[in-house]
């Protein structure tokens, strides 16, 4: 049955060229404000510069470094920053990953609590610093939601917090920033991005009709324009409607009122906690074993998807189940992003990863369905 819901997404989505400069437009004039970003590429493409020049006359600090899946140790050097210059703004520049770690940053520089973990292990978060973010890559959808993903190495985990408190109050899309991304992270990106599609569309009719529709229209946009963006990195056309397929995957208007499942973000967390597998890649390999694993649970959508994405009708019911699962594999790897484990030279060591969910009491999937010994039986499935 269609649920019943609440929807509110408060972010500000400035979108196109040039719009950068309405920085000052949207952060209050006065404000002391953290600039944080990732390995330094933006001093390279210019968009750097371009903030700082609409930044001038803001007193700014700035603080680099923020790695891909983003470092609980890292973000906590920027707390300390954040706290002992008392800034009143920070700007995520960058990324997905530097977003999810600002918004670590922002809540955990007012939280409470002396150990800033816990946010990652469920502890309320009521207040953070205002923040914003002028995107680079899109993928995550986090200029858009209130969730983050930040991984500690110490331990081996990587975990995951919402919180209304962190949606960005503005978020800056300009395209052209993408172009000189490297083929890897755009490649990445359409799968993180087809992916939150599918964990909110597989699951189990329930006559969502607009939320369906929606969501299809994402998957066969992505299908359609994904291996020619890294054909055509520089075109505005292509990388626009990339930029905004990402946000629309995960900014909640697709998941309202319909079941959800998220299993293969949870076991691929694992892989990129473990083996160090890019975010994107471990999507591509966990979700079409996903798929076979829980092909009865998910017939009736699988079927659907078979007929509305990929135009299939010919053949039985497991054929055309089947067949859709390929030519998924077969789009991941048309945008660079292959989708077994033995294609990233992992052989062995992954019993480690069900022992860990076991550990954790992992349940995802619908109702959650896949525990520890289903995410085993799917990673067997990926060697």
């Amino acid at each position: 049955m269609f649920s019943n819901f609440t929807y509110q997404n408060p972010v500000k989505i400035v979108f196109g060229k040039g719009t950068i400069a309405k920085l000052p437009e949207l952060i209050p004039a006065g404000t002391k404000v953290l600039i944080a970003y990732g390995g330094g590429s933006i001093k390279k493409n210019g968009v750097y510069d371009q903030v700082v020049a609409a930044l001038k006359g803001y007193d700014t600090v700035e603080f680099g470094g923020i790695e891909p899946n983003p470092r609980y140790e890292t973000c906590m050097r920027a707390v300390e920053l954040a706290q002992k210059e008392k800034v009143g703004f920070i700007l995520a520049v960058g990324g997905g990953s530097v977003l999810d770690g600002v918004k670590f940053i922002a809540a955990a520089a007012l939280f409470e609590g002396e150990d800033k973990w816990q946010i990652l292990e469920g502890a309320k978060v009521n207040q953070a610093i205002p923040l914003g973010s002028v995107l680079t890559l899109p993928a995550t959808g986090s200029e858009m939601n209130q969730a983050s993903v930040v991984s500690r190495e110490e331990t081996k985990q990587k975990q995951a917090f919402f919180s209304p408190h962190v949606y960005p109050k503005f978020s800056i899309l300009d395209p052209e920033t993408t172009y000189s991304l490297p083929l890897r992270q755009t490649g990445n990106g359409i799968v993180d991005t087809y992916a939150h599609t599918l964990e909110q569309y597989i699951t189990y009719p329930v006559d969502a009709q607009i939320q369906d529709r929606w969501a299809e229209s994402i998957m066969k946009t992505l299908i359609e324009i994904g291996p020619k963006v890294l054909e055509n990195p520089n075109d505005y056309s292509l990388r626009a409607n990339l930029m905004w397929a990402a946000t629309c995957a995960l900014n909640g208007i697709i998941g309202v009122g319909v079941p959800q499942d998220w299993a293969t973000h949870g076991i691929g967390h694992e892989l990129t906690a473990v083996f160090g597998l890019d975010h994107g890649q471990t999507l591509a390999v966990v979700f079409p074993a996903l798929l076979r694993h829980q092909k009865e649970a998910k017939r009736g959508k699988l079927l659907q998807y078979a007929d509305r994405v990929w135009e299939l009708t010919g053949g039985s019911e497991d054929e055309r189940i089947e067949k859709a699962i390929e030519l998924t594999e077969e789009f991941f790897q048309s945008v660079g992003v292959p989708t077994k484990l033995s294609d990233y030279g992992v052989k062995e060591g992954i019993e480690v990863i069900e022992e860990r969910l076991t550990k954790t009491n992992f349940a995802r999937g619908v109702d959650g369905a896949i525990k520890a010994k289903e995410a085993g039986e799917i990673l067997a499935m990926c060697r």
